[in-house]
């Protein structure tokens, strides 16, 4: 099973940057990351729909598609590493991350997930969105390998 994080926006070089790399360092699963940005200055709705046109294109065909969303449900990492190991027993070739940017995520594009999943009632900056993914999916990388990262 392949895994792409689409993410709106870039990480600059810095802390969260590293961040990044390190977590994709340590997964031993195939994760791509496309950074998609949208450089004119629009209105936020227009803004918002430009962004969730793109995510959409990024989609692989076929792929699951979890959106993260502050309405979407939140999940326990036991309960995510048992939803990644179905997924990649069923067969699925493709499993796709999208986060979108400052204004959230477009209706369609919450519409086409498989699943919304949030972390949590807070609304967290995109950015850290996308590092608390990688790390929820080495953690679950690691609970399905039987690892003692994962202390619960």
């Amino acid at each position: 099973m392949r895994i792409l994080i689409a993410a709106v926006g870039r990480i600059k070089p810095g802390p969260l940057h590293g961040l990044q790399r390190e977590y994709l360092t340590r997964l031993s699963w195939p994760v791509d990351l496309r950074e998609i940005e949208e450089r004119r200055k629009l209105p936020p709705a227009e803004m918002k729909r430009r962004e969730g046109e793109a995510l959409l294109a990024a989609l692989p065909s076929p792929a699951i598609a979890v959106a993260l969303d502050e309405r979407g449900t939140a999940s326990g990492s036991a309960a995510f590493a048992d939803k990644l190991r179905a997924w990649r027993d069923g067969g699925t070739p493709n499993l796709t991350f999208l986060i979108g940017g400052a204004d959230g995520l477009d209706a369609p594009v919450r519409a086409r997930a498989d699943l919304l999943l949030a972390f949590g009632a807070m609304t967290w900056p995109h950015q850290l969105a996308r590092i608390m993914l990688l790390e929820q999916l080495y953690r679950a990388q690691q609970i399905i390998a039987g690892h003692p990262y994962h202390r619960a």
